[in-house]
């Protein structure tokens, strides 16, 4: 993270948390972890393509499922991700 670039701002009903990587990080962040101390944090994960396709392989198809039926599920691809929408197409 780049300390100077990081900002909080709080407002009565939100708050908002911005972070900048490093220049020498690169990639999208596939989590984040969240709390009020670092013995309790939360861990939510980023809306990715295949954050998506593990989760919902996962709800799916346990890992009780044949080889066979893992291959028959379906291309899963995060199209656009807004504020108040996500969009995505299965095949």
């Amino acid at each position: 993270l780049v300390s100077p670039e990081t900002r909080v701002s709080v407002s009565a009903h939100n708050a908002v948390v911005e972070l900048a990587k490093a220049p020498g990080s690169t990639g999208p962040w596939q989590k984040f972890s969240f709390g009020l101390d670092p013995s309790a944090l939360q861990e939510r994960l980023f809306v990715t393509e295949e954050n998506v396709d593990g989760f919902l392989g996962t709800a799916l198809c346990p890992s009780s499922c044949s080889q066979s039926a893992l291959e028959s599920q379906p291309l899963i691809e995060v199209l656009d991700v807004s504020e108040d929408r996500i969009q995505i197409r299965v095949e």
